[in-house]
């Protein structure tokens, strides 16, 4: 039994030890504490040589992670067994987060470069007064084009894409927001639209487009249209720009009935351990020079109206991805639906996608 004891007695000693040294390593090496900050974005969603001036100017390690989906995140962050300081979510997350209070409030006095944003994008539906979050890019969803393979059409309609010489030729996001929200536009109806006849007739409005349908992608989807795979692919504005970087004869397009705003914004979720480095890194990539550099990097749309200026002109005056307000008076962001109602979207999305093979 003394055996057993001494034995217990040593590993315990030993495995103290280890926890002490652990410690002063993650702290001589900046992991401890004040001196870490996690972000949790989108894959290549951020110019890593920011992330590297941000270690430099402060002296706070950056761990950073991903997620593929808004749902991701908040599963992840809901569970709370890992600590984020910073998470870059959408529109809609971020009012589903607001009501299960899952953010901490911003501290504007803290955020001087805040005043870099433009006004438009400020103070939306879905987070009066910026309360909790802050507007990191936004974006459109539109049609991206190859005007050598359409016979002519230039999608300044949805109901171009039912036309009978698009056989076989278009590729979808594999969205059930975006995919619905097309169907209910073309009906003139809002991508919000909760009204039961109205999504059985998008619906239906859409399994009519199947013919068309080439396939339902995800990431890939940039790949294939840049590689003329197809000849036209609902997609994101940032993703539109990164196809068109790799194939110049393609063109992006935002249909006149309407579409989607959105917007990835900067927030601190419950679980954060730093706040105050997370001001700081807020409040560093609201820098103009740094929000430059970062939309030209990731191709996206900067609501940094001083970062704006900083951008060449190829970017900068771009209408298919800086719009003027005669088209953004038309587009809408994504309401939080509530679980029941998004539940539906997804069922409506996943009749459509079963239809579609």
């Amino acid at each position: 039994m003394k055996q057993l004891v001494r034995t217990f007695a040593i590993v315990f000693v030993a495995a103290f030890a280890l926890m002490i040294l652990a410690s002063y390593l993650n702290k001589s090496q900046g992991y401890s504490g004040g001196n870490t900050l996690t972000i949790y974005n989108w894959g290549d969603y951020i110019d890593p040589d920011l992330l590297k001036e941000f270690e430099q100017e402060t002296g706070i390690k950056v761990i950073y992670q991903t997620f593929d989906s808004n749902e991701a995140m908040l599963t992840k962050i809901e569970q709370g067994g890992t600590t984020f300081d910073v998470a870059i979510p959408s529109e809609y997350a971020i009012s589903k987060m607001k009501e299960e209070n899952l953010l901490v409030p911003l501290d504007h006095s803290k955020l001087p470069n805040l005043s870099n944003i433009d006004p438009r994008f400020m103070d939306l539906s879905f987070d009066e007064d910026n309360k909790y979050s802050i507007p990191y890019f936004w974006g459109t969803v539109g049609i991206v084009y190859n005007p050598e393979l359409v016979g002519g059409l230039t999608f300044e309609s949805w109901n171009d894409l039912w036309d009978p010489r698009l056989k076989n030729q278009i590729l979808l996001l594999d969205g059930a927001r975006e995919v619905i929200g097309m169907g209910l536009n073309s009906l003139g109806y809002s991508l919000n639209d909760t009204n039961e006849d109205h999504l059985q007739a998008a619906l239906k409005k859409l399994s009519t487009l199947t013919p068309n349908v080439r396939a339902i992608v995800g990431d890939e989807i940039k790949m294939l249209l840049a590689n003329e795979e197809a000849a036209v692919g609902l997609v994101w504005s940032g993703d539109a720009s990164e196809i068109m970087d790799e194939n110049d004869k393609l063109d992006y397009v935002v249909p006149e009935e309407g579409s989607n705003l959105w917007f990835d914004n900067m927030v601190i979720p419950k679980t954060a351990s730093n706040i105050e480095g997370a001001h700081q890194f807020i409040n560093f990539m609201l820098d103009p020079d740094h929000a430059a550099r970062n939309a030209e990097y990731v191709g996206y749309s900067t609501p940094n109206a001083e970062a704006l200026k900083l951008l060449p002109e190829d970017i900068s005056e771009d209408e298919r991805f800086y719009p003027d307000e005669t088209l953004t008076g038309k587009l809408e962001v994504y309401n939080n639906l509530g679980k029941k109602m998004l539940s539906h979207y997804n069922d409506l999305f996943l009749e459509f996608k079963m239809h579609s093979k």
